[in-house]
């Protein structure tokens, strides 16, 4: 039986990639890892991401290539169009979702995502009945 697909928020992966706060990485990195095969992401998250590595974590212009390349070598990485553009619209005028969030939970409905990793948004909420949002550092 195949794992249902779920979907990372940025801050999922900036605490994978960074020493800030150990019990966060840990935390991050074994959900990563034990999700490698059904985890995604989207070009939301890749941007979000590289910008608060390079401001608030020191990486370099090499680094962040290396990782870019590395996500989308991995992971699957939803590419914002139109349609997730409109969704996140109708998305905000039924749900207490920012501009940002939106595009997130967007993404994570485009690609048939069960579950949403964020520490960003109501945990436990049902978007769609499709979609929940999990809050995977309460655990």
């Amino acid at each position: 039986m195949t794992e249902p697909k779920q979907f990372a928020d940025t801050n999922v992966w900036f605490y994978a990639f960074t020493e800030q706060n150990k019990e966060l990485k840990r935390k991050a990195e074994d959900l990563i890892e034990r999700h490698k095969k059904s985890i995604c992401l989207s070009t939301q998250v890749v941007n979000e991401l590289c910008t608060n590595l390079i401001r608030k974590a020191s990486f370099d212009e090499a680094g962040i290539k290396q990782l870019i390349s590395r996500l989308y070598f991995d992971y699957e990485v939803i590419e914002l169009n139109e349609g997730i553009l409109l969704s996140a619209s109708d998305l905000r005028a039924r749900y207490p979702f920012s501009f940002w969030d939106s595009l997130i939970v967007a993404a994570a409905l485009e690609a048939n995502a069960e579950i949403l990793y964020s520490e960003d948004m109501q945990n436990g909420l049902s978007v769609e009945n499709k979609l929940r949002i999990i809050n995977p550092f309460e655990i």
